[in-house]
């Protein structure tokens, strides 16, 4: 991907411990993006942002942090509050990060887009990158599809993120999967 210009949507500082060095690794230009609408409540999007602008520090890389603005995916996943795990609420929130990012990505002038979400062993890596790469070529990037967690990925996020004493949390950031108050 010599030349190219990546953007890494970031879910979480952990789950890019394995994409973001990869990606830089193959020669790409490649800036991290962090969302986080779908993080509830502010500390924790706090916390997370923190954990991320480290891991950029350490990858030495750009990140770009989104302002924290959950109005738009509460709106995105309104009347899915009841919806179980890996339902149709998640479907949504994949494609609410996914199309922040690529939107984010082609007014930067980014040539490509990636996502860190297929390292978890949680989540349909089949279904977020058919949504990865709609939303990529709606804005006219080339979306790379990656499946972070085979060799091992996830095994050795958790432990690269242990190494470097970042901050790793216990859901994925929504208050519905949660069930926490505001």
């Amino acid at each position: 991907m010599n030349g190219k210009r990546l953007l890494l949507h970031i879910c979480c500082a952990p789950d890019a411990t394995v994409p973001w060095p990869s990606l830089i690794g193959e020669g790409c230009e490649t800036a991290g993006y962090f969302y986080g609408g779908n993080i509830h409540p502010r500390e924790e999007y706090d916390r997370r942002a923190a954990a991320v602008s480290a891991l950029a520090g350490h990858t030495g890389a750009e990140v770009f942090l989104a302002d924290y603005a959950p109005g738009p995916w509460f709106e995105a996943v309104r009347g899915l509050e009841q919806e179980p795990e890996r339902g149709a609420r998640c479907r949504r929130c994949f494609e609410t990060q996914l199309a922040a990012a690529a939107e984010w990505g082609a007014r930067g002038g980014f040539t490509h887009l990636c996502t860190t979400l297929t390292i978890s062993p949680h989540k349909d890596v089949n279904l977020i990158n058919e949504i990865g790469a709609r939303a990529a070529a709606a804005r006219g990037l080339v979306w790379v599809e990656r499946v972070w967690r085979k060799a091992d990925g996830f095994k050795r996020s958790v432990e690269i993120s242990k190494e470097l004493g970042l901050y790793r949390q216990n859901y994925c950031g929504c208050i519905f999967s949660k069930n926490i108050e505001l």
